[in-house]
């Protein structure tokens, strides 16, 4: 998908309004065994367009330098392209000294922090040069300024059907590129359990 298209999608899809509404019969995605998520049924699924970020930084490699992650920036649409979550890091205010992965809910900005449980790059289901699809135990959550709650109810949140988003090749971190950024296109499903 060209990066043209994607921009074209998202700037008409920032401009659609509407209600967002969670569909509580959502079928289970099809995964590799251990990001099954049995104790919880999905009440929310969005599709990311973003990218994955990397800094080169002093790394314990041989050359002393590598990529180093620093975060996802995505935007999640609904299947009717209408935008409904935002994804980065930031502080978990319930662990106030953790950035950890952010979800925050476009209509009433609830939030909700999640941790890894696991992962899978299993070539079975991931794309070659696709980030790793992950199962992540939610962490912290936050109501929105006037007691939104979208998110809140959130439990674990699966990420799958990954496109890019991999960290650029060491060779390309050099004492001449230290501390520089890149901003890796990505796109994945995320589905939101409770």
């Amino acid at each position: 998908m060209s990066a043209k298209f994607i921009i074209c999608v998202l700037g008409v899809v920032v401009g659609l309004g509407g209600a967002i509404q969670a569909d509580e019969r959502i079928p289970l995605p099809n995964v590799p065994d251990n990001l099954v998520v049995t104790e919880f049924k999905p009440f929310l699924k969005g599709h990311a367009f973003g990218t994955q970020n990397y800094i080169c930084a002093p790394a314990a490699t041989p050359s002393g330098l590598d990529w180093l992650f620093i975060g996802p920036q995505a935007t999640l649409f609904d299947e009717d392209l209408e935008q409904i979550v935002t994804h980065v890091f930031s502080r978990n205010p319930s662990r106030a000294s953790a950035i950890q992965a952010t979800w925050q809910h476009s209509r009433d900005s609830s939030a909700v922090w999640a941790t890894r449980r696991d992962g899978s790059l299993d070539a079975r289901y991931v794309a070659p040069g696709a980030i790793e699809w992950l199962v992540l135990d939610v962490s912290g959550t936050q109501l929105g300024p006037t007691t939104g709650d979208r998110l809140s109810h959130t439990a674990v949140i699966q990420r799958i059907n990954t496109q890019g988003g991999v960290k650029p090749p060491s060779t390309e971190c050099t004492p001449a590129t230290l501390n520089t950024r890149r901003f890796v296109p990505y796109e994945a499903d995320y589905y939101f359990y409770k």
